[in-house]
């Protein structure tokens, strides 16, 4: 029981891995959509690269989404508006008419002329309230049908032009009193009746709302249908037209109706596997070619993290509306990817997630093509993501690269811009600016994940920082060795294409362990005076070499990242305090000296970065012992050093050629050389 528990301990970093990789395929495939997929591709205007179509079983040739939407428009336009009628308001209106008039004209005119008027009175009356006058002002067609209703009984049926509204009382006058032969007295009239018309027939948006959901849910969703084994189409026929409708239509069945019940958890385990493939492509890629990334937990969780997130928000889009699935800023994930780790890491995550992608969106290649070659762009534009300037740039040129894309294959599809619709633009330009979010993110992902990226460093390299003011003040000749050390790594790091931010920052703060005894450090020398000197050999070399020790634990306290204090761990790698070594086997010629009491405990560097940073302390730090400099000494000196390195082997897990060496004692040779300003060696 004991060996499994250490067993188990021993391998819970494969364990957690494990887990995680179910986890996340699982995860991914619950955001797949459930069905199958069609297993033949096309495209609009495009011939038709299978063999011959027949149709597999019969189905309904369903109508385009632009001519239901069509059909629907012509319901809805033509539909029935319902009004409620006030039975009791013409009665009233009516006795109104009868008081206001007698009041008014029974001693102005005589009987017959008074009888005619109060006749054309009534005519208005029963002309206004034929059909009713509604009590708002509405602007719909003059053929428009209506119902007046009478409680729940229809009463009268027309079209809107139909009822007075508010604003024609005045022509219905007009109207009346031409064909009485009573114009003159238009004016008085129309005084008159402003003061007690009022509306009596009110708007059923209810009843006229229900009716049109009626008229919709009549609207057919197919025309026609294909009978089995019917030739659909031929190979090599273009796509086009009805053949296109016909093939979306067998497509739609195929999707939604085929997959009984047990078929449908033969397609979830078929998209189990694929997920799983493409998630295991990428742990195989991280072991192999990123061994540092894929042995720690939190990185590996964090890539992880950042593909499902975006496959969670590219499949909401989808799900609220297609159209928008350009808005998801997928560039965002090489961006993050790169920033923390490298290019070539960011560009394969991007991939598979593309591919995985592939499975959700509608238009599938197109949208691969578009997504796969925007990711190449933002690797290859993205550089030094510190500085805003060159993040805005890239932004730029990616959305002009999905602009350009999207337009040749609209072109391809369609034929001509005719039907282009310019607001897919505008898409592309709002995932550019979401694009832009990716700096605060990192921000919080470092903060999240503990993780450090190129801003964070910028940060770290300011020599104001507390840590590095307390250096120079209790070391000033370490701070110093510092700086030059971190200038040479630099300009290294830029020859063989390093990372020169990581590498400076790295060569700052490498010797801040010093600041615990600095006046054991020659460099801090300022009196005279060596401390050594009442030490013995062993407990010189132990309090030089504990300066690594120091330093880590003063960086955690500082919680400088964990990529800054590898360069701590490995500047001197596993090498051997050299002179007090020397002073010990002086000492005691006759007996053996153990060798690792004066050896740095490592580990060796690992990384490009941390190889550069050793070769340039060790150049650094020797070149003070150079007497008389010249090019021929200084060139001998940067070999023997660097030599005596690779032969110790101190390189041998660092992914560094020698090519890059011999560039590196290239670039080194030079410094120095402008250090100690050299002038031509003229012949004797």
């Amino acid at each position: 029981m004991k060996d499994f528990i250490n067993k188990l301990y021993k391998n819970h970093s494969l364990m957690y891995k494990a887990l995680l990789f179910v986890f996340t395929t699982f995860l991914i495939v619950y955001l797949f959509p459930k069905s199958g997929k069609f297993k033949y591709n096309f495209e609009k205007g495009k011939p038709w690269q299978s063999e011959n179509l027949y149709a597999p079983f019969d189905f309904a040739i369903k109508k385009s989404e632009s001519e239901i939407a069509l059909e629907q428009k012509t319901v809805t336009d033509n539909s029935v508006l319902y009004f409620d009628v006030d039975a009791s308001v013409y009665s009233k209106v009516s006795g109104d008419f009868g008081k206001l008039f007698e009041n008014q004209f029974l001693d102005s005119f005589p009987r017959p002329t008074y009888r005619k008027l109060f006749k054309a009175g009534e005519a208005i009356i029963s002309e206004v309230y034929l059909f009713g006058m509604p009590s708002e002002k509405y602007a719909y067609e003059a053929d428009r049908g209506i119902i007046i209703l009478d409680g729940r009984e229809k009463k009268q049926e027309g079209v809107f032009s139909d009822l007075v509204l508010q604003d024609e009382l005045t022509p219905v006058i007009r109207k009346v009193l031409v064909e009485s032969n009573l114009s003159e007295y238009e004016a008085t009239f129309v005084a008159l009746f402003f003061d007690f018309v009022t509306p009596n027939l009110e708007f059923n948006k209810t009843f006229t709302e229900k009716a049109l959901q009626d008229q919709l849910g009549k609207i057919a969703f197919s025309r026609g249908s294909v009978a089995r084994e019917t030739l659909i189409v031929s190979k090599g026929e273009v796509v086009e037209g009805d053949k296109f409708q016909i093939l979306k239509s067998l497509q739609s069945e195929y999707e939604s109706q085929v997959w009984s019940e047990s078929n449908y958890n033969w397609v979830l385990f078929a998209y189990t596997l694929l997920v799983a493939l493409a998630l295991l492509m990428l742990l195989l890629f991280l072991r192999k070619y990123r061994k540092e990334v894929f042995e720690n937990n939190t990185k590996v969780t964090f890539i992880f993290f950042n593909i499902s997130l975006l496959i969670f928000i590219t499949t909401l889009v989808v799900n609220y509306n297609s159209k928008y699935i350009y808005v998801v800023p997928i560039c965002v994930l090489p961006l993050v990817f790169k920033a923390f780790f490298d290019a070539r890491l960011g560009l394969f995550a991007h991939v598979l997630t593309v591919l995985l992608l592939g499975f959700v969106v509608p238009n599938s290649y197109e949208y691969m093509f578009l997504q796969i070659i925007a990711g190449i762009v933002t690797i290859l534009t993205v550089s030094e993501l510190y500085k805003r300037a060159n993040l805005f740039i890239s932004v730029g040129q990616i959305t002009l690269i999905y602009i350009v894309a999207y337009f040749a294959f609209f072109v391809i599809h369609e034929g001509s811009i005719d039907t282009l619709k310019w607001e897919t633009f505008i898409w592309f330009i709002l995932c550019g600016l979401a694009t832009l979010f990716v700096q605060p993110l990192i921000y919080a992902y470092e903060k999240l994940f503990g993780l450090v990226s190129d801003v964070s460093l910028l940060e770290l390299s300011d020599t104001n920082t507390k840590l590095l003011k307390e250096l120079a003040n209790k070391a000033p000749g370490t701070f110093h060795h510092s700086l030059n050390v971190a200038n040479l790594a630099e300009a290294s790091a830029n020859e063989i294409g390093a990372n020169a931010m990581l590498v400076r920052v790295g060569a700052l703060y490498h010797d801040i362990g010093k600041m615990k005894n600095p006046t054991y450090y020659t460099e801090n020398q300022s009196t005279g005076i060596n401390p050594h000197d009442e030490l013995s050999s062993k407990e010189s070399a132990r309090i030089i070499t504990d300066h690594v020790i120091n330093g880590i634990e003063i960086a955690r306290k500082n919680n400088l990242p964990d990529r800054v204090i590898d360069f701590i761990r490995t500047h001197h790698g596993t090498s051997v305090v050299y002179y007090f070594y020397m002073q010990e086997k002086k000492a005691f010629p006759n007996d053996e000296v153990d060798k690792a009491l004066f050896c740095y405990p490592g580990p060796k560097p690992f990384s490009k970065e941390t190889a550069i940073l050793m070769m340039c302390d060790s150049i650094e730090a020797a070149s003070k012992s150079l007497k008389e400099p010249t090019s021929t000494k200084i060139e001998a000196f940067v070999e023997n050093i660097i030599n005596k390195q690779i032969e110790e082997e101190q390189f041998l897990n660092a992914d560094i050629t020698f090519k890059e060496i011999r560039s590196i004692k290239k670039v080194l040779k030079h410094k120095l050389a402008n250090i100690y300003h050299l002038r031509i060696e003229y012949p004797e």
